[in-house]
């Protein structure tokens, strides 16, 4: 079944992966959200009152020096959840959570995630647990490998890894974003990226045009890559193996409102059984 609508729920993994049962504790809850360019989820030593789960958007986490001069530490879309420390017991945010690609995401707020966490009390052997859990080990990867990557690789590998990173959780090969965006999200001087990005467009890898970068040979790319992209992929792919979309989703009519909760843009869904 190919979904069409990138705003469904089912387009970001750990909700497609829920089973039955979490899908009826869940849905009542869950609100469709706007997620507008630069938006500022969570600032570092936040509250973390709701978890979200993007389809379309991409959010950065970055962390932010006492200088103000940010640098991203890892990429969240449609394969995770901004929040995961919630269950890890911090219930704070430990860097700034912002929106660089626009879009949606769905939110649920902090207790309602955390019942189904602890749902199975202290023998903790439950799906969504272990699911969790295996999203943070692939985020705890990115970050590492990110971390590695930013101080042993040239600006053109960085930016290869950023493309391509930024392309698995967008399923398209354009970008909105502009080269000072970039210079900002990897902590290098504007100019590194603009000779980076010429580098590429020189090879005909991608195609630059203002506020816009196209990828056209993603092979190619890959193969300009330093090994931090494969490491972080592989290992997302081992935890994570493709899904296929939720076969509920013909058997569920939603029905979706305007609620006005965030810019009155926000979105709520109510789930109705047949």
């Amino acid at each position: 079944m190919t979904m069409t609508n990138p705003n469904s729920l089912w387009q970001n993994y750990l909700l497609n992966a829920l089973s039955s049962a979490k899908y009826d504790r869940f849905f009542p809850h869950l609100e469709l959200v706007a997620m507008p360019l630069g938006n500022v989820l969570y600032e570092s030593g936040d509250e973390v009152r709701y978890a979200y789960f993007p389809t379309s958007c991409i959010v950065s986490l970055v962390y932010v020096m006492e200088s103000g001069a940010p640098s991203e530490i890892a990429v969240v879309g449609d394969d995770g959840m901004i929040g995961v420390s919630l269950f890890m017991g911090g219930g704070t945010m430990p860097n700034r959570a912002v929106v660089r690609s626009a879009g949606y995401a769905y939110r649920l707020r902090a207790h309602l995630l955390m019942q189904e966490f602890n749902r199975f009390g202290g023998y903790r052997n439950g799906a969504l647990h272990d699911m969790l859990l295996r999203y943070t080990q692939t985020l705890l990867t990115q970050i590492a490998q990110t971390a590695a990557c930013n101080r042993h690789h040239f600006v053109d590998q960085q930016l290869c890894r950023w493309l391509l990173l930024s392309l698995d959780r967008l399923h398209s090969n354009e970008l909105t974003t502009t080269q000072e965006l970039i210079a900002n999200m990897l902590g290098v001087r504007r100019e590194g990226i603009t000779e980076a990005a010429g580098k590429l467009q020189q090879a005909g890898l991608i195609n630059c045009r203002r506020g816009h970068i196209t990828v056209l040979d993603r092979p190619g790319l890959e193969k300009r890559a330093c090994e931090c992209y494969r490491v972080i992929k592989a290992e997302s792919d081992r935890l994570f193996p493709p899904l296929q979309l939720a076969s509920l989703t013909p058997h569920i009519p939603i029905q979706i409102q305007k609620s006005g909760l965030i810019n009155n843009e926000s979105l709520h869904i109510r789930h109705q059984r047949r």
